[in-house]
C-alpha cells in the first residue's frame, strides 16, 4: 500500500483509478462495505483504487477555528490516529491512499476546482465511491448530483454507497464515540467488526506507579481529544508474551495533578523491559470512572480493587469476555 501525503506528490503514475473519499476513522463495518466496493471496481476495471483523506479531521479543523472564538467548542474525539487507520486499511487490499493537509487553503477550495483539478486532472478518476450524504468543497457546496452530472461530462461512474445499518439505525464514527463515551464497548465493537484497541508505543513516565506497587506502560494517545476516558480491563498486544491482561486508565490522572491525557497499563503478572515497544491496547472492559483520590494510599487501595475485579473478568468461561480478547 502507497501513502501519498499532499496533492503535489501526486505523479503521472497516480492517474487513473477508483477513488473513495472520506476520513475512515474507525475502519467500521460502513467504511468496509465501501472498501469492497472499491477494491471489487478496481479489479474489474484493471486500475489501482484510491482512498483520499484528510489530516486534520475537517470536523477538528472547524472545531479548533471556532474553538478560538469560543472556547467551549471542542474537537471530535478521534477513533483512529493516522498510523492505526494505515494499519487497519492495510488488510483490505487498497493500493494508495491520498492523505491532504486539511488547512484554509483546501476548505476554501470550490466544489467545481474539486472536481476539475483533483478528481479529474490528478487522479483520472474512472469510478467514484462516495455516501449519499457526501459534502466537499468550499460551505460544503458540492453534493451527490454535482458529482453525478460531472461523471457524465468527464465520462466517470459514480456509485451511490446507500447507508449501512445495525440494529436499525446508520453505522458511523460518530454514533461509535457516542457508545465508547458511555462506556458501551459491546455496541462499539458490533459497530466495528472487532474489539476497540488504541495503540501506540511505551514511554518512560515519572514512575509513580512503581511507588505504589503498581508500575504502568505510559503511551501517549497523539489525539486531540480521546474518545475513552476512565478505568478499563484491556489486553496488550506486542509484547513477547501475549496476550498480556492489565488494568488501563484513560486520562489526566488527577490525584497526582496530570494535565496531559495519557494511557496507562499495568500489566498483570508480567516484567521485563517494554520501553520503546509499540503496542496495541484492547478494551475488554470497564471497571469505573477516573476520579481524584486524596491520598496515594487511597489510589493503591483502589488500584487494588481494579486488578482484582479485571482478574474475576479475565478468569471468567463466559463466552463473551473470551472473544473480545481475540487479537484484533
Amino acid at each position: 500500500m502507497e501513502l501519498i501525503r499532499g496533492q503535489h506528490n501526486l505523479r503521472a503514475r497516480h492517474h487513473v483509478n477508483v477513488v473513495t473519499i472520506g476520513n475512515f476513522d474507525g475502519v467500521h463495518l460502513g467504511h468496509q462495505a465501501v472498501l469492497a466496493q472499491l477494491v471489487e471496481k478496481s479489479q474489474q476495471l484493471g486500475v489501482p483504487g484510491v482512498i483520499v483523506m484528510f489530516k486534520p479531521h475537517p470536523q477538528e479543523y472547524f472545531a479548533a477555528r471556532a474553538g478560538q472564538a469560543d472556547k467551549s467548542i471542542k474537537s471530535p474525539a478521534r477513533l483512529t490516529r493516522l498510523r492505526e487507520k494505515l494499519q487497519s486499511l492495510r488488510r483490505y487490499a487498497v493500493e494508495r491512499i491520498l492523505c491532504l493537509r486539511f488547512d484554509s487553503r483546501f476548505a476554501a477550495m470550490t466544489a467545481e476546482d474539486f472536481i476539475d483539478r483533483l478528481l479529474v486532472e490528478q487522479l483520472g478518476v474512472r469510478c467514484l465511491i462516495v455516501g449519499d450524504d457526501f459534502r466537499f468543497g468550499f460551505r460544503r457546496q458540492g453534493d451527490l448530483a454535482m458529482l453525478q452530472a460531472a461523471g457524465e461530462r468527464y465520462g466517470f461512474q459514480v456509485i451511490n454507497m446507500h447507508t449501512f445499518n445495525i440494529d436499525g439505525d446508520r453505522v458511523s464514527s460518530t454514533r461509535i464515540r457516542e457508545a465508547l463515551d458511555q462506556g458501551d464497548l459491546n455496541t462499539a465493537s458490533k459497530l466495528l467488526g472487532r474489539p476497540y484497541h488504541m495503540s501506540g508505543r511505551i514511554v518512560h513516565g515519572d514512575k509513580r506507579g512503581r511507588l505504589i506497587g503498581f508500575p504502568t506502560a505510559n503511551i501517549y494517545l497523539h489525539r486531540n481529544v480521546s474518545p475513552l476516558r476512565g478505568v478499563y480491563a484491556v489486553s496488550v498486544f506486542g509484547l513477547d508474551r501475549e496476550p498480556v491482561d492489565g488494568v488501563a486508565n484513560i486520562g489526566v490522572r488527577p490525584s497526582v495533578d496530570g494535565k496531559r491525557c495519557l494511557l496507562e497499563v499495568h500489566l498483570l503478572d508480567f516484567s521485563g523491559d517494554v520501553y520503546g515497544r509499540h503496542v496495541q491496547v484492547v478494551f475488554i472492559a470497564r471497571l469505573r470512572d477516573e476520579r481524584r483520590f486524596e491520598s496515594l494510599a487511597a489510589l493503591q487501595k483502589q488500584i487494588g480493587t481494579d486488578v482484582r475485579q479485571a482478574r474475576v473478568l479475565f478468569d471468567d468461561p463466559d463466552e463473551r469476555v473470551r472473544h473480545l480478547r481475540v487479537k484484533c
